[in-house]
């Protein structure tokens, strides 16, 4: 069995390197050869050079410095089924520690797909906050047929639940899925590619689920300075989900008329308009 992790990183050499070890740990926890990808994508910080240093099972590949997430894991992905094919892969982002047990139980959840649903899929790995305990990242179903893109948190401690939009934490998809898929969609920016995925998997009528239990550990990424973030101006706000790290423009309609149905236009200028009228701090714009 041989499975291949996918990485990409900028500036996060002590989060990136403690990811790594908790894969290699996980690796040899499941009986299998760790090897991983990195794209470094034009880190300041020396990434590249240490993870080189400290494990030579991972190959890394140089960027400019312009990829973000989506893009710099297309370029991951890209290389490894290129140069490596593999049995499997794992999207990993670099800030997730795996438990000892998670390759093990991702890989396990895979096998089991056939005799339910007749093939393989993809299987999604629950993250938990290293604090709180609180899940914050994994698989998610949508809560309407109108409000398609408003999702709520799937979980069972116990038995892996079907699900529909993804978080790319921590992912892992079977060599069958990865060559019908081909890759992430690289006109995504940063983020909305794993999404995109998942909901093209489902398409293509390929079984996506959330694997048992937790997998691992990863904060949540925070809403301040974000375009969620109410605290902010209106001009602020609206600035920031213009950005590649909210909405952007090309990339969110891409998304939209790809997975929104008929009223996608609806759906796309939907979040504009709720910053453009939300209420502005006192004193703010």
């Amino acid at each position: 069995m041989r499975i291949i992790v996918l990485v990409t990183s900028f500036n996060r050499r002590v989060k990136t390197l403690e990811c790594l070890r908790h894969v290699q740990a996980a690796a040899l926890w499941a009986g299998v050869a760790p090897e991983g990808v990195l794209v470094d994508d034009g880190s300041t910080d020396g990434t590249g050079d240490a993870v080189e240093a400290a494990f030579p099972w991972v190959t890394v590949v140089h960027s400019s410095g312009n990829l973000f997430w989506n893009r710099g894991m297309h370029m991951a992905m890209a290389h490894a089924m290129r140069h490596a094919p593999a049995n499997a892969y794992v999207w990993l982002n670099d800030d997730t520690n795996l438990d000892l047990h998670a390759l093990a139980v991702l890989m396990q959840t895979a096998d089991a797909l056939p005799a339910k649903y007749g093939r393989t899929g993809l299987v999604v790995g629950s993250t938990r906050d290293p604090v709180t305990g609180e899940l914050t990242y994994g698989g998610s179903v949508s809560v309407s047929k109108v409000r398609r893109f408003a999702y709520r948190k799937v979980f069972d401690a116990q038995h892996p639940v079907p699900c529909q939009a993804i978080n790319g934490n921590v992912v892992l998809i079977p060599a069958a899925v990865a060559m019908d898929l081909v890759n992430l969609d690289p006109l995504f920016e940063h983020a909305m590619g794993d999404t995109d995925y998942g909901l093209r998997a489902l398409q293509r009528q390929w079984p996506v689920v959330v694997a048992p239990g937790f997998v691992g550990t990863c904060s949540k990424n925070p809403v301040a300075g974000s375009f969620q973030d109410p605290a902010l101006g209106r001009a602020a706000r609206f600035r920031h989900i213009l950005s590649r790290k909210g909405l952007p423009p090309r990339s969110w309609a891409h998304f939209c008329r790809r997975h929104g149905g008929f009223h996608w236009t609806f759906l796309f200028a939907w979040p504009y308009l709720r910053v453009l009228f939300a209420k502005s701090p006192r004193g703010q714009r």
